[in-house]
């Protein structure tokens, strides 16, 4: 099992994404004017934590159009964390591109969140999720806040590891999930799965592919990273492939 270990942000931040998961729709659609404070954005939370990020990050260009597209079909304000990041940035790059939060899409990380999480959390617009997809790294491991079909922890993030083919809550929220990626220690998070040319090879892929490992990493064949043949593929791709094969062991 992965650490890992949480740097709290303020408490008001804690309450504010216990429940920022899919209030989607709940009381109607709320147009862009009503999602969009430009006195109060929590973009300006999330800069202060980047001014003292342990890990380096790459914030992504937005196309304004796009992003007005994605906020709007996520019917979050860009007072929470979430809203401004969907709303100010194509995206985030984490630990030279290891870890990728998703924004409204940009060039290199080519999926607004919204985008990425239709046919996987929900299929009709408007429709509530039973989780949203909000990162994933190379692995093909992929981070979602859970809105009832992960587990218990309704609000909280979980991470799905290739290594396990399981949901794991990471015990936080949305915003302790963005200040751990940029203060927190991603590489001890990751210490078995990272290879000598790690960096190198990331720096190849864009924001819609993974890594594909043979043998697979949930076989014990693959404790010894050097032993495992890595290939790139679509993460569109790999998604699908792994949720099948999780929900048929």
């Amino acid at each position: 099992m992965r650490r890992f270990i949480l740097l709290s942000t303020a408490d008001e931040v804690v309450r504010e994404v216990s429940m920022v998961c899919f209030e989607y729709k709940r009381q109607g659609m709320k147009s862009l004017n009503e999602l969009i404070n430009p006195t109060d954005s929590g973009w300006g939370l999330v800069e202060e934590w980047m001014k003292g990020a342990s890990n380096s990050y790459e914030v992504l260009p937005r196309n304004p159009k796009r992003a007005d597209e994605e906020l709007l079909r996520a019917q979050m304000t860009t007072k929470s964390p979430m809203g401004a990041i969907i709303h100010q940035t194509g995206g985030i790059l984490i630990d030279g591109g290891w870890l990728r939060i998703l924004g409204s899409g940009s060039t290199k990380l080519n999926r607004g969140i919204m985008e990425w999480n239709k046919g996987k959390s929900f299929d009709k617009e408007g429709e509530k999720g039973g989780f949203l997809l909000i990162a994933d790294d190379v692995l093909g491991g992929y981070f979602a806040i859970n809105a009832g079909a992960l587990g218990e922890g309704i609000g909280q993030v979980y991470y799905f590891a290739q290594d396990t083919l399981q949901w794991e809550s990471l015990e936080c929220g949305y915003s302790d999930f963005i200040y751990w990626t940029l203060k927190g220690d991603i590489r001890q998070f990751y210490e078995t799965f990272r290879w000598k040319e790690w960096a190198e090879d990331v720096q190849k892929l864009d924001g819609n592919q993974v890594f594909s490992f043979y043998p697979f990493l949930w076989t014990e064949e693959a404790r010894d990273l050097r032993k495992v043949d890595r290939k790139v593929v679509p993460i569109d791709e790999n998604y699908h492939f792994t949720m099948e094969f999780a929900s048929g062991r």
